[in-house]
């Protein structure tokens, strides 16, 4: 298996907008996105990486569209 790319919050953000995804709600420094029934919670810290486990959730999703 590949590599999973390092990703921040804005670049996820930006490839699901892109993908159709809408933000539904924000609670504290977590992002709700949804897109049919598949919900993907983005957490945005400043200056941090997202975990390699929210990455693998966020390309998941782009590629069951």
């Amino acid at each position: 298996m590949p590599k999973l790319p390092v990703l921040a919050a804005t670049e996820a953000e930006r490839l699901l907008l892109n993908h159709g995804f809408r933000l539904i709600r924000v609670k504290g420094s977590h992002r709700l996105y949804i897109k049919d029934h598949q919900r993907i919670i983005i957490p945005f810290h400043r200056g941090k990486a997202l975990h390699p486990k929210i990455v693998k959730q966020v390309l998941l999703a782009l590629q069951n569209e």
